[in-house]
């Protein structure tokens, strides 16, 4: 399994060519794509999203939210944070997301590049 990040699936539903547009594709071609819970709703509440993407990216399997979730997450941030590092709640959601179940998170947001010695593993252009 590949997760998906915003940045990717934007990117590749907006038909751009590149590294991570490609990635996503491949992920969804091979049915491998699924998508952290706030990446969901980070693409959900797009306000001109088309009724087919939605229901394309409803249909896509998630990353369950396992127990100590919240606190690991609290914990994730809270670690990079200490190292004077960017660290948006929404990215670290979604980088606990992926550490939790073991899954590369394809991104064009650099920002993700903070967790990676905590674990995250970054699929990056």
């Amino acid at each position: 399994m590949i997760a998906i990040d915003s940045s990717a699936m934007i990117a590749f539903l907006s038909g751009e060519k590149g590294a991570i547009a490609d990635a996503a594709a491949r992920a969804l071609e091979q049915q491998h794509a699924c998508l952290p819970p706030v990446v969901l709703a980070e693409l959900l509440s797009e306000p001109t999203l088309p009724a087919g993407v939605a229901a394309l990216l409803k249909a896509l399997p998630r990353l369950d939210i396992s127990d100590g979730y919240w606190e690991r997450a609290g914990a994730l941030r809270r670690a990079v944070l200490k190292k004077s590092l960017r660290a948006r709640l929404a990215d670290s959601l979604i980088a606990q997301s992926c550490i939790d179940h073991r899954v590369p998170l394809a991104t064009a947001d650099r920002d993700f590049r903070h967790f990676q010695s905590l674990g995250l593993i970054v699929l990056q252009a």
